[in-house]
């Protein structure tokens, strides 16, 4: 049985948000890694090297990287 005081004493849970949660990882060093954007559509005038180029991640900047730190609390 839980004591009802100890109950009401511990801190909340932070929430996670999932739309980050799904777009965003990190590494094992603690960056965050993202997906390249324009790959979607309107890929007939690109060529095949820059659509190669932007299968491959890269890492979110630092100003950025405090702002999914809150998105995602645990995500380190």
């Amino acid at each position: 049985m839980v004591n009802s005081a100890n109950k009401f004493n511990r801190m909340p849970k932070l929430k996670t948000n999932r739309a980050a949660a799904k777009r965003f990882k990190f590494t094992g060093t603690g960056k965050v890694r993202r997906a390249q954007a324009f790959v979607n559509h309107i890929l007939s005038k690109k060529s095949t090297k820059r659509k190669r180029n932007l299968r491959q991640g890269a890492i979110v900047c630092k100003s950025d990287q405090k702002e999914l730190e809150k998105l995602l609390p645990y995500g380190k």
